[in-house]
């Protein structure tokens, strides 16, 4: 047996079996780093850190302080909150109380909060703040098993309220104080409760956010995590002397599972969920890597190819031929890697790309902090020419793939020999066949116990010996790549009998055109296909600005004739490289961008089609009507 699989195949328990190890080896050293905002409210944050030895006394408070209120074993205790280190502070409690936690995501209205509360029948809410508080309290009648809820940061909020039961609310802070009590009386307590938990326990209840329907509860258990810290470590993903920067949803279990990887690892981890702090943040945290999803990359290549434009003609001729020669050069060195097992290019290219580096690249990279090894990219496919592009740059984007009924990394490429467009190998430990349809089927220790309170649907996806249907279609290559090519139930047929994968065409359009922000391709049981296009706010204002229309609302813009003109280009090109059945003969550019809060887009930021069609279905009625095929 090689060392890889006996670390997985003798892994502890759970997670806080291996918490409780990285305290003890590592106490002193660093965990965590967190902003604190400045006092005065402007100025730059100031960056604090726990130790692990630091974040133990505040997870075993947690742990104790749940404990004491009266939490079992595998009961929940939900999280409604950002990414902020609290938030992997309080899990990690919850888990070492022997508890589960049920993720909710901040965005998600008070029903839907209420419904999987009383779903997961969870026993206490942790809230971020005050509105989150607020929506317990909306549907508090709905939720007679809800015992209690702690908020993690009143922030001058009044938290209390007259309507509620005695002691229904309480603060993080004090709930700690309680648990710090509990320890005084019971020493031994949590370390005593992680030491009988077992692999099969429930850890965690991840609600996806879902395109279609409710959301479902996916129930994973303690050994799930511990599994994937091991397989992580093993793949050689991360190292011990990494800075990772994470400011994905921990809601999702993308976000989540880089928590475990850490605690195997005992790197240090720089947490801030704050989106718009993105850009700000890294030249501080300076990471050596990160997590990350493809709407990132394309924003952040569109906002380049916009400064480049704005700052005059030459400087946008520089850009696209940098970009080009990037791409080339990914190409090349990664299809060279394949074949002879070198990394190489021809001198002329060499000579080419350590100019662009000069003019270019090197400065994109200091953008990311200068440090960067790579990027994890999950949650949705990314388009090939940005992934070239990038890692021409020297920023590799490492794609990988999972869902949340996988524990999200099941796939990723490695760092020495990624291969842009694939997602990778398996992680060590799970399985992966192809079933006659294409459809992409995976067993191992990460795999989902099924959903919660729903098993007519756990048996849809999840066959008695292990084997899981991933609804997604893909190919392996001989050596173990994996690409994927659409979403089984995405896929569509043309009246005329032709399949689309939609995912490929959008994915070609986003790396063509430098203003689009999201592009949904529709044509099932159509004659010909149609696409609905939302820009970027800031890279097409930033061509309004150059091109006659300053002082034009972004509405007004994207709804002018010179704008559906400069985007018809762009459709034309992306028709040029496509199966005439897969051409997309009318689009319209919508009036504002999908977001969100308007539930087009999950807080993973993947598309919810069905949403997009009903809510713009006015747009695609009328590319069809009175219309056929050319």
């Amino acid at each position: 047996m090689s060392d890889t699989q006996s670390q997985i195949e003798n892994r502890p328990p759970s997670v806080a079996a291996l918490f409780l190890d990285r305290i003890e080896a590592t106490p002193d050293g660093e965990a965590y780093r967190y902003p604190v905002p400045p006092a005065s409210g402007s100025g730059p944050d100031e960056w604090r850190s726990y130790s692990w030895g630091e974040a133990a006394q505040r997870v075993f408070a947690v742990a104790a302080g749940l404990m004491d209120l009266g939490i079992e074993p595998e009961q929940r205790v939900a999280i409604a909150s950002s990414t902020r280190v609290d938030w992997i502070l309080v899990d990690l409690g919850i888990l070492c109380a022997g508890a589960a936690t049920t993720t909710v995501y901040p965005s998600t209205n008070a029903e839907e909060t209420a419904y999987i509360l009383a779903d997961s029948d969870s026993r206490v809410l942790v809230a971020e703040d005050a509105t989150q508080l607020a929506k317990a309290r909306e549907q508090r009648a709905e939720l007679p098993q809800l015992r209690h809820v702690v908020v993690i940061d009143p922030a001058g909020q009044p938290v209390t309220d007259p309507a509620d039961p005695d002691g229904w609310v309480l603060t993080l802070d004090e709930l700690v104080e309680r648990g710090q009590k509990y320890l005084e009386k019971h020493p031994d307590a949590v370390k005593d409760t992680v030491a009988t938990l077992r692999a099969e326990q429930l850890a965690t209840l991840i609600y996806t956010s879902g395109t279609t329907g409710k959301p479902k509860g996916v129930r994973l258990p303690h050994d799930c995590w511990s599994y994937m810290a091991k397989a992580i470590a093993a793949q050689g993903l991360t190292l011990p002397e990494d800075v990772q920067y994470l400011w994905l949803p921990l809601a999702h279990v993308f976000g989540k599972v880089l928590t475990a990887g850490q605690i195997e690892l005992g790197h240090v981890t720089a947490v801030d969920g704050r989106v718009e702090k993105i850009i700000e943040n890294l030249p501080v945290v300076r990471p050596t890597y990160m997590a990350t999803v493809p709407r990132i990359f394309e924003k952040v290549y569109n906002g380049i190819a916009a400064k480049a434009r704005a700052s005059g003609g030459a400087k946008y001729k520089i850009f696209l031929w940098a970009a080009d020669v990037a791409r080339e050069y990914a190409k090349v060195t990664q299809d060279n890697l394949r074949r002879t097992g070198t990394a190489s290019a021809p001198a002329g290219l060499r000579i080419k790309h350590a100019v662009a580096d000069k003019l270019v690249y090197a400065k994109l990279r200091e953008a990311f902090g200068g440090r960067l090894r790579g990027c994890i990219c999950g949650s949705a496919a990314l388009a090939p020419e940005i992934g070239y592009f990038f890692s021409g740059a020297g920023i590799p984007v490492l794609e990988g793939y999972g869902l949340t009924e996988s524990g999200a990394a099941s796939f990723c490429n490695p760092a020495e020999a990624n291969r842009t467009g694939t997602v990778g190998k398996p992680l060590p430990g799970c399985e992966v066949r192809i079933a006659e349809d294409g459809e992409v089927m995976m067993r191992g220790p990460g795999i989902m116990q099924g959903y919660h309170n729903l098993p007519e649907k756990t048996a849809e996806v999840l066959e008695p010996d292990g084997w899981f249907h991933t609804g997604d279609i893909g190919e392996l290559s001989d050596d173990g790549y994996l690409r994927i090519t659409d979403r089984k139930k995405d896929m569509f047929k043309t009246s005329g009998g032709k399949y689309v994968a939609p995912a490929e065409v959008e994915g070609r359009f986003k790396a063509l055109c430098p203003f689009v922000s999201s592009i949904l391709v529709h044509g099932a049981d159509r004659n010909f296909c149609t696409a609905l296009i939302a820009l970027d706010e800031p890279s097409i204002m930033g061509w309004a600005q150059d091109n006659g229309m300053a002082g034009q609302s972004y509405t007004d813009v994207v709804a002018s004739p010179r704008v559906r003109e400069l985007i018809g280009g762009y459709v034309d090109q992306l028709n040029a490289n496509l199966q005439r059945w897969q051409t997309v003969k009318q689009f319209r550019v919508l009036p504002r961008d999908l977001d969100i809060e308007h539930g087009e887009l999950t807080p993973s930021l993947k598309l919810k089609r069905p949403v997009v069609e009903r809510e713009f279905g006015h747009l695609l009625e009328e590319m069809y009507a009175g219309t056929r095929e050319k």
